[in-house]
C-alpha cells in the first residue's frame, strides 16, 4: 500500500510513498536497537565528523532539496524553502561541531573520594515531525539524537515525507546501517505503532498539542523520557515608539506570513498601542497587500499555499466565524478561486479576546490586531493563554522592552527581532507548548542523554 503526496499549490499528486504498518515499524526499531551498541561506543568526535560530512552533502543539494520542500509543503521557494534547506545543513554542521562537548562534572569531595558524572545515550529514539518545516525539524531530531550516541526511528508527516527521505538518503551515505531509520505512513497506524513500541527508549515529538498528549501518554505507560514541541498562540506587542515600516516588516515576519502562518511560533496576536493603532495597522495592511500569493515553485511568489484541503477548510472556517461575529478584515479575508490552497494574508480587527480566532491556534495566515493602553494590562493579555512557546516585543526603549520580555510567560521571547531560531539557541515552550528544549548542545544533552554518577573511594 502507498500514500499519495500532493503538491498543494496545484492540487496535483507528485509522488507516492510506502504506507508502513506495525510490522515495518518493528523492523525499523529492531534495526536501530542492533546498531545502538556500536554507535554509542563510537567516540563523540567521530560521530560529529560524520554529521559534518552530512552537512556538506546537504549543502551540495540545497536547490534540489528546496524544490522538493516547496513542491510538497506549499512553502514558497524563495522566501521559505531555500532557507529551510540551508538551515537543515547548518543544524548538522552545528551538532557535528559540538558533538565532543558532551562533558560531565567532577564534584569536590576531598582527596579520599572521587565523584564524577558522565552523560550516556538513552537508546532507540522515536521521533515524529510535522509537515510545516519537515526537513528542518527532522534534521534537528536526527542531529541531536545521533550526536549524543542514540539511534533513531523517524516518522515524517504523511503530507510531506519527500524532503525528509531526500535528507535521509544523504545521511545513509555516511552512517552505519541501522543508525537512522525512516518509516512513512499515517499517524494512527505508523506513528501509533512507533510511540507504543516496547523497544524505544525515548520519544521526541513536534506537532499539535492534541497529538502531543497522545505521545506523552504513550511515554507515561513505560516511564520514558519525552520531549515535546507543541502549539502556540504567540503575542506580539508594539510600543508607541515603534510606529515605523521596519517594525511592520518585523510583525509580518513574526506572524510567519511567508509560511502561510503555519508555524507554532507565529505571532498571531498583535497588540499595538492605541496611540498608533490606526496608522500602524494601515501600514501593515498596505505592506501585506504588496505580497504575491502564488505557486510555491514560482520565484515571484512571496507566499505559497496551505498544506491540504483539510487545513484550508479549517482556516477559512475561523475567518468566516470571526467575520460573522463582527470582525473587520483590514486586508485579506476569504479566498476566491485559486489553483491550490492559497489563502491571502489576513488581518482582523474588532475582535474580542474571548473569540476562538483570538485564543486558538489557527495555523494559517490570520492575524488578530488589538489596541492597548496600559502596559501591565497588555502583559496580562499576552499571558492569558494556555500556550507559552514564543513572543515578540517591539520597542525602541530597551528598558521597557526587556521589562515586557521578562514578564511574558513564554519559552522564547524576541525583542526587536522576528526571525527563526539559530543553531545554538536553546528553544522550548512553557505551559501546553511543550517540554524540553532543542537547537542547542545543552538542549540535546538534557533531552537525549541521562546523567550517571560514579563515586570512587581512594585510599
Amino acid at each position: 500500500m502507498v500514500i499519495e503526496v500532493e503538491n498543494p499549490s496545484r492540487r496535483e499528486v507528485i509522488a507516492t510513498v510506502p504506507r508502513h504498518d506495525a510490522d515495518d515499524v518493528d523492523r525499523a526499531v529492531r534495526a536501530a536497537a542492533a546498531a545502538f551498541p556500536a554507535w554509542r561506543a563510537r567516540p563523540a568526535r567521530d560521530r560529529g565528523t560524520l554529521l559534518l560530512r552530512i552537512a556538506e552533502d546537504l549543502s551540495a543539494i540545497g536547490e534540489e532539496l528546496a524544490r522538493t520542500i516547496a513542491a510538497e509543503t506549499g512553502n514558497a521557494i524563495r522566501t521559505q524553502a531555500r532557507g529551510e534547506a540551508a538551515t537543515a545543513a547548518d543544524v548538522f554542521r552545528y551538532f557535528g561541531g559540538v558533538a565532543s562537548e558532551q562533558k560531565g562534572e567532577v564534584l569536590p569531595m576531598g582527596d579520599a573520594l572521587l565523584s564524577y558524572t558522565v552523560r550516556e545515550p538513552l537508546g532507540v529514539v522515536a521521533a515524529i515531525v510535522p509537515w510545516n518545516a519537515p526537513v528542518l525539524l527532522a534534521s534537528l531530531k536526527v542531529a541531536m539524537a545521533l550526536c549524543t550516541g542514540n539511534t533513531l526511528v523517524l516518522k515524517p508527516a504523511e503530507d510531506a515525507p519527500l524532503g525528509v527521505l531526500q535528507m535521509a538518503d544523504v545521511c545513509w551515505r555516511h552512517l552505519p546501517e541501522g543508525v537512522l531509520n525512516v518509516v512513512t505512513g499515517y499517524g494512527e497506524e505508523t506513528g501509533g505503532a512507533l510511540l507504543n513500541h516496547p523497544g524505544i527508549a525515548k520519544i521526541t515529538f513536534t506537532g499539535s498539542t492534541e497529538v502531543g498528549r497522545i505521545a506523552m501518554r504513550a511515554a507515561a505507560e513505560r516511564i520514558l523520557p519525552v520531549s515535546l514541541e507543541l502549539g502556540g498562540k504567540a503575542p506580539a506587542i508594539v510600543y508607541p515608539d515603534s510606529d515605523d515600516d521596519a517594525t511592520v516588516q518585523h510583525v509580518i515576519t513574526a506572524m510567519r506570513f511567508a509560511r502561510q502562518g503555519q508555524s507554532c511560533t507565529a505571532g498571531s496576536r498583535l497588540f499595538v498601542h492605541a496611540s498608533i493603532f490606526e496608522d500602524f495597522t494601515a501600514r501593515l495592511a498596505s505592506a501585506l497587500e504588496a505580497l504575491v500569493v502564488g505557486d510555491a515553485l514560482d520565484d515571484a511568489s512571496d507566499i505559497g499555499s496551505l498544506i491540504n484541503g483539510t487545513q484550508d477548510a479549517r482556516v477559512c472556517a475561523y475567518v468566516q466565524e470571526a467575520l460573522d461575529q463582527g470582525a473587520t478584515a483590514l486586508t485579506g479575508g476569504l479566498p476566491g478561486a485559486r489553483p491550490g490552497y492559497q489563502v491571502p494574508p489576513t488581518v482582523l480587527t474588532g475582535v474580542d479576546q474571548s473569540w476562538r480566532v483570538a485564543r486558538e491556534e489557527v495555523f494559517g495566515p490570520v492575524l488578530v490586531a488589538l489596541p492597548w493602553t496600559d502596559e501591565d494590562e497588555v502583559i496580562r493579555w499576552a499571558n492569558d493563554t494556555h500556550y507559552g512557546l514564543a513572543a515578540f516585543v517591539f520597542a525602541k526603549d530597551i528598558d521597557r522592552a526587556l521589562r515586557a520580555a521578562h514578564a511574558i510567560e513564554a519559552g522564547w521571547v524576541q525583542v526587536n527581532r522576528s526571525g527563526g531560531q539559530l543553531p545554538g539557541m536553546s528553544y522550548g515552550g512553557k505551559k501546553l507548548s511543550g517540554l524540553g528544549s532543542e537547537y542547542s548542545i545543552e538542549g540535546a544533552l538534557e533531552s537525549f542523554t541521562q546523567r550517571k554518577s560514579i563515586t570512587v573511594g581512594l585510599s
